[in-house]
Order: structure tokens, then sequence, then C-alpha cells
């Protein structure tokens, strides 16, 4: 599903930090090495077909390399 964050993202928590994160070797490989995070927020986001909504976001970050793989867990409104 494609979407584009249009407002800033709200409430970030950290889900999960290296060694707690099941996806850390693929992301090593594919982005490089990082002090990988998970994070979770809250943001405004218009969908493809030009929907808004507000949702929980999920994604990857680590420093220098910025967010990765950015997803849609729930919609909330």
């Amino acid at each position: 599903m494609d979407f584009e964050v249009i407002g800033i993202i709200a409430n970030i928590e950290v889900i999960a930090v290296s060694g707690s994160i099941r996806e850390l070797p693929r992301l090593r490989r594919v982005y490089g090495a990082g002090r990988w995070r998970k994070l979770k927020g809250n943001a405004t986001i218009r969908l493809s077909d030009g929907w808004e909504c507000q949702a929980e976001l999920h994604w990857y970050e680590a420093h220098g390399i910025g967010k990765r793989e950015m997803k849609i867990k729930r919609f909330l409104t």
C-alpha cells in the first residue's frame, strides 16, 4: 500500500534496539551497519487513492542511514 506522511510523526516510541530486532541481519546486509532501532509513531497520512487519515506507523532507523521500510500498522480513525 503506497502512502505519504503529510504531518509530523508524534508519540514516537522505540520498540526494539539492535539485537532485539529479528530483521537485523537483513537490515545490515541491505542498508549497512549501524545502531538499528525499530520505532513506532502516529501520523496523518495520504493513501494513493487520496484518502487522508491517522495511522500508526512502524519503521527501522539507524544513525547516518535514516528511516527505512515505513509501514502502516493500523488505522486510527
